[in-house]
């Protein structure tokens, strides 16, 4: 039989969970917040996803890696862009995501806010 890391299912998985920064596991060393996957009713792996904070820091390092450049050095509508790309990935429903954030594009908070209301207007005039 192929051990488990040699699997079909595992060698296609193993890229979207090195993206999202998770990490493959036996299925017997899961905790009750991993995720088992199964193969033909079998258990095949476990993926133990990472903490939100830590996947906003990965986000962060990959749109860096994007843009060849710090975010801080981009100008002012590509960090716009930036927002939005991270507003759509929920970075700013992490607990500081909107101060890192700003961290990172050598930005003020009032700033980001600004990028985010620019994005949505009247968002915040809804009951």
């Amino acid at each position: 039989m192929t051990e488990p890391r040699d699997h079909p299912f595992v060698t296609a998985v193993k890229p979207l969970v090195d993206a999202m920064g998770g990490e493959l596991m036996d299925p017997a060393l899961a905790r009750p917040d991993d995720v088992v996957l199964s193969w033909e009713g079998q258990d095949l792996l476990a993926v133990r996803l990472p903490q939100l904070s830590d996947s906003l820091d990965r986000i962060l390092a990959a749109l860096e890696r994007r843009y060849g450049v710090p975010l801080s050095q981009l100008d002012r509508k590509t960090k716009q862009d930036v927002v939005r790309i991270l507003e759509a990935r929920g970075a700013f429903s992490v607990r500081h995501g909107v101060e890192t954030v700003a961290g990172a594009l050598g930005v003020s908070r009032f700033t980001v806010y600004n990028y985010l209301n620019r994005e949505n207007p009247g968002k915040n005039n809804q009951a």
